[in-house]
């Protein structure tokens, strides 16, 4: 009978395979190793990978926005006219976007519409936004 030569399998390969199969004994050198290294990533990995989150910037002032279903997954705010300012389409797109965005996060304005009362006077405005 004949049997095939076995390979040893060398310290460093076995280690390996402990570390990753986690066989080490608390209060053992190799399980401190182990949870050292785990430490290591979670407190240092955030500043390493770019994970694209960061905090919202808040507004300061107090709006009245009201969010509103559009019935196709979506959602319209209406925001209130006493937080808008400006007087051409540009000033009044970045002043709605600063005032949707620190509630829901990064989006477009596709379109919005002026919401007036029986005088003509501007009460709010709807805002169709994409994300």
């Amino acid at each position: 009978m004949v049997t095939a030569p076995t390979v040893p399998v060398s310290s460093i390969g076995r280690t390996i395979q402990n570390y990753i199969l986690w066989s080490y004994e608390r209060g053992t050198i190799h399980y401190d190793v182990m949870v050292t290294l785990i430490l290591i990533f979670v407190l240092f990995s955030p500043r390493v990978i770019n994970f694209k989150d960061k905090p919202v910037e808040r507004n300061p002032q107090r709006t009245g926005v009201m969010v509103i279903p559009d019935g196709q997954g979506g959602l319209i705010y209406q925001v209130d006219a006493v937080a808008v300012a400006g007087n051409n389409d540009g000033a009044i797109r970045n002043q709605l976007l600063q005032i949707i965005e620190p509630i829901s996060g990064e989006v477009t304005i596709s379109n919005y519409e002026v919401v007036r009362d029986g005088s003509g006077k501007v009460l709010s405005y709807k805002v169709f936004v994409q994300r």
